[in-house]
């Protein structure tokens, strides 16, 4: 049996797991592209800012981070801060706390999803078990007594709607695990910047 014929003997159902599976793929390559690009070091950065800041001021430190044009969450939090640097600690503190919490916005975004996909996903494949097997009910009720081939129709759609509805559940599950334990990390290195400028 071909993937075409196991498509076709899935029934309507599978097309609906066919098309959630693409979404889950799309996002979660989408979500680790951009994690990717965020997750740089941004360590000698932050030396580097501290040094210019130590020697110069905030604001020709301001000016050597605008030209590093880094885009990490870590570097927007110190663009924040030395932006604000002129107004007092408090005020550049405010703009570092709000900085992470558009940071924090940034990396989760799109992981909810996932997770949602990972827990609608098998409760898809159930529901195509669940129709197959009352098509297979129903060639009791129809036949007195039915052939192997004719249960087999409604049994083989139950068992491959779950296993699609398990496979899709999988990779998405992984796929947020994965992708918010790079969120969590990409947060961490923002969070230490916040907490460790003066």
């Amino acid at each position: 049996m071909n993937l075409l014929a196991l498509i076709q003997a899935a029934g309507p159902l599978l097309w609906v797991l066919l098309a959630l599976s693409v979404y889950v793929i799309y996002t979660a390559a989408v979500r680790a592209q951009l994690l990717g690009r965020l997750g740089r070091d941004p360590s000698a950065l932050v030396e580097r800012t501290r040094a210019v800041t130590a020697e110069s001021g905030p604001a020709a430190a301001l000016a050597e981070l605008d030209r590093a044009a880094d885009p990490t969450p870590a570097a927007a939090v110190l663009r924040a801060g030395l932006s604000r640097a002129d107004r007092g600690v408090d005020a550049a503190q405010a703009a570092m706390n709000a900085a992470v919490l558009a940071a924090d916005a940034q990396l989760y975004a799109g992981l909810s999803a996932l997770g949602t996909a990972a827990q609608i996903a098998p409760l898809l494949g159930l529901l195509g078990t669940v129709i197959g097997m009352v098509r297979s009910f129903l060639v009791f009720s129809s036949t007195t007594s039915p052939t192997p081939g004719q249960l087999a129709t409604g049994i083989s759609e139950a068992l491959i709607n779950t296993a699609g509805g398990l496979i899709v559940a999988i990779v998405a599950y992984v796929a947020r695990n994965a992708l918010r334990a790079k969120a969590d990390r990409i947060a961490t290195q923002a969070e230490r910047v916040r907490e460790e400028l003066p």
